[in-house]
This record gives C-alpha cells, sequence and structure tokens, in this order.
C-alpha cells in the first residue's frame, strides 16, 4: 500500500465512522470521539481496504485468523477472503444451546492464531477472548486490530504477544 493509498484509507474510515459527543467505552473511559466500526465495516470497498491493510500484519506463522465478536468477525472474514487463511469467530461467552462451543468456525486446537480485532483501546475484551481462545487449544502468536486507540505503542497487560495495528488512532484525520 503506497503512503497515499494509506492516508486515503485513514480519511475514508475516519469520515465513515468518527463520531464526537461524550461516549463511554467497554473500559469504563469517556471520550470525545467514537469510531463506530460497523460503520467502516458494513461497506464491502471499505471492509476490503481496511482487510487489506491489515492482512501484511499477520505473521506468517499463523494458521487460523480469530475474529473476536461481534466487530472482529466481518474483518476476519473479509482477510480470509482475501488472504486465504483459515478463519474462526470468538464468542463473548460460549453458547447455552447447539454445540455449546466459544469459539465458533475453524478448528484452532493446536494451531497458531492471529486474533483479529476492530478499534481496541485497553484489550479488556482481547485478554477475555484470549482466555476462551487458550482454553480452545489455541496458540496465540499476534493480536491485529484496524484502530489502536490505546496511549502508547499498541500492547495489551496480561498478553504475552505481539499488537499490531493498521492505524493508530492520531492518524485518522
Amino acid at each position: 500500500m503506497t503512503a497515499a493509498e494509506r492516508a486515503a484509507l485513514a480519511a475514508d474510515i475516519s469520515q465513515a465512522s468518527r463520531l464526537t459527543g461524550t461516549f463511554t467505552l467497554r473500559s469504563g473511559q469517556v471520550s470525545d470521539q467514537y469510531f463506530d466500526k460497523y460503520r467502516f465495516e458494513a461497506e464491502p470497498a471499505l471492509l476490503g481496504r481496511v482487510a487489506a491493510a491489515m492482512l501484511p500484519l499477520v505473521p506468517a506463522e499463523a494458521e487460523v485468523l480469530a475474529g473476536l465478536e461481534l466487530g472482529g468477525v466481518p474483518i476476519a472474514t473479509a482477510m480470509s477472503l482475501q488472504g486465504g487463511r483459515s478463519a474462526a469467530f470468538v464468542r463473548k461467552a460460549a453458547k447455552t444451546y447447539g454445540t455449546c462451543l466459544a469459539v465458533e468456525g475453524g478448528d484452532v486446537a493446536g494451531k497458531r492464531v492471529a486474533m483479529i480485532e476492530d478499534v481496541i483501546s485497553t484489550g479488556g475484551a482481547v485478554v477475555d477472548a484470549a482466555a476462551l481462545l487458550r482454553e480452545a487449544g489455541a496458540e496465540i502468536v499476534a493480536v491485529v486490530c484496524a484502530i489502536w486507540r490505546g496511549a502508547g505503542e499498541p500492547a495489551i497487560p496480561g498478553l504475552s504477544c505481539p499488537v499490531y495495528a493498521a492505524f493508530r488512532m492520531s492518524e485518522l484525520p
């Protein structure tokens, strides 16, 4: 992706999804800006460009792309379609019916997995999903997100794998 294409994608993500007001984030933090990821995930062309920007961040050894409920699922699916890796989908909790699984789709037991998320502030949802993936037998090799809105370099306390972001919040105009 060229610098011009990257800048255009950042502008398009921001235009499609940046909201201003007063928002309480999952972490409990209050922010005057919110990225409604469903607005960029619902646009096929924009979702495809986001997935294309994230694919090079996935470590070569990753065998499965695990999308986190709910926003990471469409991104992982788009990345799977473009990159050819299998996908899995991590629920916030195991279903109480049917298969009663927390991790759906491809089998992750004994596989190296890259977790796919939309927007990360503190990583609480990622830590929760990582525990479910480990319980299912996965080896987590990385976390890849569309937007890192946390402070400093992408890293999640309590998670011992690298975190890669297609964009930092500061890069979105």
